[in-house]
Formats: C-alpha cells, sequence, structure tokens
C-alpha cells in the first residue's frame, strides 16, 4: 500500500462475524501461491459465487461486525490481498485479524455500524488513508480512526519493512546504551 487513495467498487458481503475459516479454509493453508489464495478466498461464505459473479471488478469489501473472527491465520490476509481487495470496511474486527491486516499493509477501515447500510447501497468508495476519511459518489464521506504507527505500516508496505526503516535508530540507540 502507499499513501495514494484506494478507489474501488464495493463488495458488499452483508454478513457478520465472517470468520477466518470462511475468509481461507485450512485446507488451503499449505499455499502461499497467490493465486490458490485467490481462489478459495472466501469460499466458506454461502452464495459467493453468485456475489463474486455479480461484482467481479469489486476491490473494497463491506462487511459487518466481527469480520476476521477465528484463528490467527495471515492467510485471511494474503487470500483478500491475492484476489484483488484493497480494504475492508466493516464496524469492527477480530483483534488477531487486525493485527496480521496492518502488518501486511492492508486497510481495515472501522464505521459506525449505522454507516454500513449507505456503504452496502453505494457501487464505490474512495478511501483517503492520510486524511482518514472514505468519500462517497454522492460527496458523502464518513471518518475512520487509525493510530499513528499503524497509518505508518499502512503507507510504508507492512510491518517488516516499517522495521527495516528502523534499523539506523535502533543502532544509534544501542551505541548510545553502550557507551552511557
Amino acid at each position: 500500500m502507499s499513501d495514494a487513495p484506494i478507489s474501488g467498487k464495493i463488495f458488499p458481503l452483508d454478513r457478520a462475524n465472517v470468520d477466518t475459516d470462511q475468509i481461507i479454509a485450512t485446507r488451503w493453508l499449505g499455499s502461499t501461491e497467490g493465486n490458490a489464495l485467490a481462489a478459495y478466498c472466501l469460499a466458506g461464505v454461502p452464495g459467493i459465487d453468485e456475489l463474486y459473479a455479480a461484482h467481479p471488478d469489486a476491490t473494497i469489501l463491506v462487511t459487518r461486525d466481527n469480520f476476521g473472527a477465528g484463528s490467527s491465520r495471515e492467510h485471511a490476509v494474503w487470500a483478500l490481498q491475492a484476489r484483488g481487495f484493497g480494504a475492508v470496511i466493516a464496524p469492527s474486527f477480530a483483534r488477531i485479524f487486525e493485527e496480521n491486516a496492518y502488518n501486511n499493509a492492508f486497510l481495515l477501515a472501522r464505521v459506525p455500524a449505522e454507516s454500513i447500510d449507505a456503504l452496502l447501497s453505494v457501487s464505490s468508495v474512495r478511501i483517503d488513508v492520510r486524511e482518514q476519511r472514505i468519500e462517497m459518489p454522492d460527496g458523502a464521506s464518513l471518518a475512520f480512526v487509525l493510530d499513528a504507527l499503524r497509518k505508518e505500516f499502512l503507507v510504508g508496505g507492512g510491518f517488516l519493512p516499517y522495521m527495516a526503516g528502523q534499523i539506523e535508530t535502533v543502532r544509534a540507540w544501542e551505541a548510545e546504551r553502550a557507551t552511557g
């Protein structure tokens, strides 16, 4: 991910409690290959083939509460990314899924539950990560909150690239500590 806004068509997954086994079942965890993960992304959700057929170019998933519940599997984030999703908008996310998403520079935008119906009814949105705003086609917008570190993970490519950029700072701190 970068500083550039994320624009895309909505994938309306009007369900709560979509768990990681529905996002990518355990039988597909042996692969880290993008095509395999994409092929089985959300395969555990009833009616997913029809939903994909109705929204073939959608890149922003809008859903209900508690997205990503279940076991800790980074593959769930990888599968969503491999399928072409650039963000998930929901009222709440499971904590471990949320950490996996930010570590992989995948945007989760938390919005009030009462905003989901409006988002499910539009065809597309534009998400400005720096400004923390979701802009709808009619000009309406919704704010979401990111803490400063998660925002840095998102715009910097994830946790590992962020940490690689901190190496000189850590070395300087270690040197100062050793001589202090």
